[in-house]
């Protein structure tokens, strides 16, 4: 079972703006896409989990770890 797909950046939409034209191009969200991509995660301990024949595929670690570091910067907390 693989994991969950994101949607593309370039993928249009019924607007004629693609979702990455939202965001401008000095946002540190740009630094945080780029620097997780460039990681090995994998070798960092990050392996991918095993989940069960049935159930809800899991997301994948990149995009927990780049909400994750975004929420950080931005001291924002959830439980």
């Amino acid at each position: 079972m693989a994991y969950i797909e994101k949607a593309s950046r370039e993928q249009g939409t019924m607007l004629p703006d693609r979702i990455k034209d939202y965001v401008s191009e000095n946002n540190p969200v740009r630094v945080i896409d780029a620097f997780v991509d460039s990681l090995d995660l994998e070798e960092m301990g990050f392996t991918k989990a095993s989940p069960a024949e049935t159930g809800h595929p899991p997301y994948d670690h990149r995009d927990l770890l780049k909400l994750y570091i975004y929420g950080y910067l931005n001291k924002i907390r959830s439980s």
